[in-house]
């Protein structure tokens, strides 16, 4: 049993997905034609907001979207270590620094209170990721952002339909960044991803960005790159997009289910923010003695994954950054700690009992 599978759900909607391939393939316009428009306005206003700019997966809406906010050389931009290699990946790409917070002890989210110790005249950008379904407190970063006037990019790849104080993750900033990874809340069967922003001198400039810098002639403005969303994904997405709202609903039914079955166990279980709606992209879950756990649970033919084991700041890609073990202590003692049960909207209660049961016995044999 894996932490993730998309067959069953793919079973139920496959109707509708070959549908929807056969509409574009039929329809003589395969890159940026009215499935990517559309998709582009459902999902931005899904999330409240005006303006949405398809792109061909979630690193390059990140990218995009720092170069839109004019992030190059010699900038910093300050987001967390807890976190996907893409995040990093992205400011490093625009020849900006990554500059890391440590993360909250409960939600594993960016720990506002020690963004502004690490603000100096460089810094151009706070990119808080809205990590495992939740978001980060927003209004917090935003007075910081407000107060020291620099801008504020949201990482949304892993909260789609994740609300902060009533408003979807995504609305609460300058500008957004989404993945649709086939993982993802909302998931294709590829690569994309999305910018939103209810600015239009943004929406502009990431039109132009993701297409050479051009408009709608083969002649660029601005020196520009190939970043767009397929038809295809678009098509498909716009078709998935209406059954997001029940995606979620079902993955909070699950993570109530694992709350209930696991709270008398020695897990640490995720915590739910007292300001928003967690949309359990991820159910993490804590143990000191995770690795243990883990090689046990493969005699279930249950295998699990962990998100994230090796935090960024500490990776050799990005060892130019001169950071060192002890810089990051939450992030570090996490990422020992930390892995993620089966999660997704096609995943019975028969089979999370079954995982659960295993946890109990592995753990109860172990002393745990």
């Amino acid at each position: 049993m894996k932490v993730w599978d998309y067959l069953l759900e793919f079973e139920e909607e496959k109707e509708e997905i070959f549908a929807a391939i056969t509409e574009v393939l039929s329809s003589g316009s395969l890159i940026l034609g009215e499935k990517v428009s559309s998709f582009e306005a459902a999902y931005a206003s899904y999330c409240d907001l005006k303006f949405g700019v398809g792109v061909d997966n979630g690193t390059n809406a990140i990218f995009l979207a720092l170069k839109a906010l004019g992030v190059g050389d010699n900038d910093e931009v300050i987001t967390v270590s807890n976190t996907a290699v893409p995040t990093v990946s992205a400011i490093v790409s625009c020849g900006a620094k990554p500059v890391f917070v440590d993360v909250d002890e409960e939600t594993l989210l960016m720990d506002v209170s020690q963004i502004e110790g690490v603000i100096t005249a460089k810094t151009k950008c706070i990119l808080p990721v809205h990590l495992y379904g939740q978001c980060v407190d927003m209004n917090e970063v935003n007075r910081i952002a407000k107060k020291h006037q620099i801008n504020v990019l949201e990482d949304c790849a892993q909260s789609h339909g994740a609300l902060y104080n009533g408003h979807k993750a995504g609305s609460c900033s300058d500008i957004a960044a989404t993945s649709f990874y086939p993982t993802k809340n909302l998931g294709t069967f590829g690569d994309a991803g999305l910018i939103m922003t209810n600015n239009e001198l943004l929406y502009d400039k990431l039109m132009r960005l993701r297409f050479y810098g051009m408009d709608k002639t083969y002649y660029s403005k601005e020196h520009g790159y190939n970043c767009r969303l397929d038809e295809l994904h678009a098509a498909i997405l716009l078709k998935k997009l209406s059954h997001l709202d029940s995606y979620i609903q079902k993955r909070r039914y699950l993570a109530e289910r694992y709350q209930t079955l696991l709270k008398d166990t020695s897990l640490k279980l995720p915590v739910e923010a007292s300001y928003g709606k967690h949309a359990f992209h991820l159910y993490v879950v804590r143990h000191p003695q995770r690795e243990l756990i883990l090689e046990e649970l493969k005699r279930y033919d249950i295998l699990l994954n962990v998100s994230y084991r090796w935090p960024v700041h500490l990776m050799e890609g990005y060892k130019n950054l001169n950071y060192k073990t002890g810089d990051l202590p939450v992030t570090e003692r996490a990422v020992d700690e930390v892995f993620s049960l089966p999660m997704y909207p096609s995943f019975s209660e028969e089979k999370q009992d079954y995982v659960v049961n295993s946890i109990k016995e592995v753990l109860l044999k172990n002393k745990l």
